[in-house]
């Protein structure tokens, strides 16, 4: 089978079912209480990938992202410079737990956002899908760059 058609496999089930799913690093999920969800993502784990972001694209699909991985918890900040599409940041420690959101970052804006303490991944998605879903701190990310031996969330196998 295609790996396209596992991947359109995968989204077809229903949310316990790909709760169970093998984790790959093109997917990241997320579970929280009354939801989860399941991003498409690119992951920026270096300093140049990092520093690009999502710089210069026009758009970014619904169920999309951008995971922006580090070597160690930090206290990351963020800006929108060159960046075309409005933004929510998902901030979580190194085991995965989210410790904020901010909502709606602002495109071309140069003001600092500030992740806070203890920062190790930022999710990127659309402006107003953090609200709409429901994220908050507490939520659980699940993704192979968050390792198995210290995530809430591990993935299997």
């Amino acid at each position: 089978m295609s790996r396209a058609l596992v991947c359109l496999a995968l989204l077809a089930l229903p949310g316990p079912a790909w709760a169970d799913a093998a984790c790959t690093s093109a997917r990241l999920d997320l579970r929280w209480d009354g939801g989860q969800e399941s991003f498409a993502v690119d992951v920026a784990d270096d300093a140049e990938e990092r520093a690009q972001g999502l710089m210069f694209r026009p758009e970014l699909a619904a169920a999309s992202g951008m995971l922006f991985v580090y070597d160690a918890p930090r206290r990351p900040q963020f800006w929108m410079k060159n960046t075309l599409i409005p933004l929510d940041m998902v901030f979580a420690d190194a085991t995965g737990t989210v410790t904020r959101v901010h909502a709606g970052a602002v495109p071309g804006d140069l003001t600092p956002i500030d992740g806070g303490e203890g920062v190790q991944f930022v999710l990127e998605i659309n402006a107003g899908l953090a609200e709409k879903l429901g994220l908050a701190p507490g939520a659980l990310l699940r993704h192979p760059a968050i390792p198995a031996a210290t995530a809430a969330w591990p993935c299997k196998g």
